[in-house]
């Protein structure tokens, strides 16, 4: 061939060659089936009977067109998949209602009674609270009412006091410049109040004044809190010198703390004088103890 000159135009030649062989082979192996006679598609339509006329036996009828059963296979299988999710039954939703009905009743208790148990745990508090406050007032009311019974007290005995001593200067058996503190036929054992110069200290902040007696003995107390200042306790004192009748926070007191006026009418108590049978029976004289801090 004149085409066929160079090396590379046969190669070529014998590649195109070789390729529309393969693809004659692939064509008669695998090519494309079709049926003889091929299938018929449509309606069959019958026009009447044979030759003989009307009156025969109808001819013979078409054979009904076959149908591609694909088409139709999706859609029941649609169908059957659509019923299989459904609810089997009218009573199977009413069922399913039911539970959740129920369920959501159930939730609605439980919050109630939590929002119940809250209610009340915040109701006790408050009552607590309140309980503890009118028992605070209470307490504070009664301590008010003590306090003003002492002030009251003590204001009598001081009125009772100055009454006392008025009518022993209209018998001038009253305090005086005297040796028995008084002039004339004065009294030495006349009653002494703080203030009036008869009172005598004994250097730890304890003092006395209790006319004609002489130096007592005593003990110290401690004081429950740590307050300071000076309580003045009036003391009434038998023939023996036994302290038998203390009232602290008379006239002169500076500080009337009740935790400095129990232990200084307890250490007035512990006071002693030496027996006198001329002493009053009941002899009248003070106490005065200055308090310090942690003493």
């Amino acid at each position: 061939m004149k085409y066929l000159k160079t090396k590379h135009e046969k190669n070529s030649a014998k590649i195109t060659a070789l390729i529309m062989l393969i693809l004659l082979l692939l064509l008669f192996v695998v090519g494309q089936n079709y049926m003889d006679p091929p299938e018929e598609y449509g309606v069959a339509i019958n026009f009447g009977g044979s030759s003989g006329g009307g009156g025969g036996a109808p001819a013979q009828a078409a054979a009904p067109t076959k149908t591609q059963p694909e088409e139709t296979k999706p859609q029941e299988e649609v169908q059957q998949q659509e019923a299989a999710a459904a609810p089997t039954s009218k009573e199977d939703v009413i069922t399913q209602e039911d539970e959740d009905a129920v369920a959501i009743k159930k939730q609605q208790e439980q919050a109630k009674k939590e929002n119940d148990a809250i209610a009340k745990a915040k109701a006790d508090q408050l009552a607590k609270e309140q309980a503890a406050k009118a028992a605070k007032a209470a307490a504070e009311a009664a301590e008010k009412k003590r306090q003003d019974e002492i002030r009251k007290a003590n204001d009598a005995l001081i009125n009772g006091i100055s009454n006392s001593e008025n009518a022993s200067d209209s018998n001038n058996n009253g305090p005086g410049n005297g040796p028995g503190n008084g002039s004339g036929s004065g009294n030495s054992y006349g009653p002494s109040k703080f203030g009036d110069g008869t009172g005598k200290g004994s250097g730890n902040g304890v003092g006395y004044g209790l006319n004609g007696r002489g130096k007592p003995r005593f003990n110290t107390i401690v004081q429950d809190c740590n307050e300071s200042g000076l309580v003045v306790v009036q003391i009434e004192v038998d023939r023996s010198g036994k302290v038998v009748k203390a009232v602290p926070g008379v006239k002169g007191t500076k500080n009337t703390a009740a935790c400095l006026l129990e232990p200084a009418r307890k250490i007035a108590l512990t006071h002693k004088w030496a027996p006198d049978s001329n002493a009053p029976e009941r002899q009248i004289g003070f106490v005065s103890i200055n308090f310090k801090l942690g003493q």
